[in-house]
């Protein structure tokens, strides 16, 4: 199983500015790159303070220069937010700036709190039609000579400028969690990315099935990648280890504010919440924190990540955002590095 590292910039409030948080991002995709992780990836959000990600393509340019080793993925980009032909062509430039190290994902996107600002009254269904129009156009684009005659977008004969370095093209990714998005990104010859959220290992392995239940409906098709997305933390001891949890507790109830698109919103900054507000989403408690994400020492990471191994996944990203500072993100990486990646090698 392959390592990545996911990091989009996330924070709870305005005390990190947004020069220093892109340096934390900078600081820590440079450790991932030089401590032996296979790709980073990093997402697309819109108007919302909790994530600083406008063009996930900007931030993998710049990681081009900085980076030698990594791939460098979009994790990922919201296809209704998209002209097809954009995209063909700005993903085109951005492989040759990295020399062909580029993966695309591609999601519907999640908050509706973005389709509000995005799109002209659409919602997570017609988002997921797009996303099924904008796979297929992506691949007429960079063939060449594709004519688009969709639903959500139409244009005459037209051919990417410039085209990638990797050919046919870019590996594609999928962002499932249904079992008809996971049949779609087999049947399209996508990877698939998926993330149980707060869910712990029971929803890893409906994912995983799933995936493989795609699998057997495509016995055409050869048989895709498939990566696994969760928070984690690795901890020095077992308190270091309570404190993330906490943190990550704290993390997700922000989280959950967002998607549920209720609290009052100024300067991009949702309302804080206060102790009485977290009481109210009891399913991000602190010990189901412990218990759901892959927080804990090394040899108790190790295991949990040989289970996913067996289960039959790719590639393990860990999702450092996580409302923590910058120095513990950095020690928890630091960790991974030095004593989890070396077992699975």
């Amino acid at each position: 199983m392959k390592f990545s590292l996911f990091v989009h910039m996330e924070r709870l409030g305005p005390e990190q500015k947004h020069a220093e948080l892109y340096q934390e991002f900078i600081d820590l995709c440079e450790m991932a790159d030089k401590g032996g992780f296979h790709a980073i990836w990093t997402g697309e959000h819109h108007g919302m303070d909790f994530t600083i990600a406008p063009n996930p393509l900007i931030n993998i340019a710049d990681l081009a220069r900085r980076t030698k080793n990594v791939r460098l993925g979009t994790g990922t980009v919201v296809a209704p937010f998209w002209h097809p032909l954009r995209l063909a062509g700005e993903a085109a430039m951005t492989d040759i700036i990295c020399n062909g190290r580029l993966d695309l994902g591609i999601a519907r996107g999640a908050y509706s709190f973005e389709y509000e600002r995005m799109t002209t009254g659409m919602d997570a269904m017609a988002a997921g039609q797009s996303l099924r129009e904008m796979v297929p156009a992506l691949k007429g684009i960079w063939a060449g000579d594709y004519v688009m005659d969709g639903k959500f977008w139409k244009f005459p004969k037209s051919t990417s400028a410039p085209k990638p370095v990797q050919q046919p093209h870019p590996p594609l990714w999928v962002a499932a969690r249904d079992p008809n998005s996971h049949d779609f990104a087999v049947a399209n010859g996508c990877n698939v990315q998926v993330t149980p959220l707060h869910l712990g290992d029971g929803e890893a392995d409906v994912l995983m099935g799933r995936f493989k239940d795609a699998c057997k409906n495509h016995p055409e098709m050869p048989r895709p990648k498939i990566m696994l997305l969760m928070h984690g933390f690795v901890g020095a001891d077992a308190a270091d280890c309570r404190k993330a949890a906490e943190d990550l507790r704290r993390f997700y109830c922000y989280f959950g504010a967002w998607f549920k698109n209720e609290r009052p919103i100024s300067q991009a900054l949702i309302e804080p919440l206060s102790d009485a507000d977290m009481d109210a989403f009891p399913q991000y408690n602190a010990a189901d924190m412990l218990k759901n994400t892959v927080t804990g020492t090394p040899d108790q990471v190790i295991k949990r990540l040989k289970a996913y191994e067996a289960m039959g996944y790719d590639e393990f990203s860990l999702w450092i955002d996580s409302g923590m500072t910058t120095e513990r993100k950095k020690q928890s990486l630091q960790r991974m590095i030095d004593h989890v990646l070396p077992a699975f090698r």
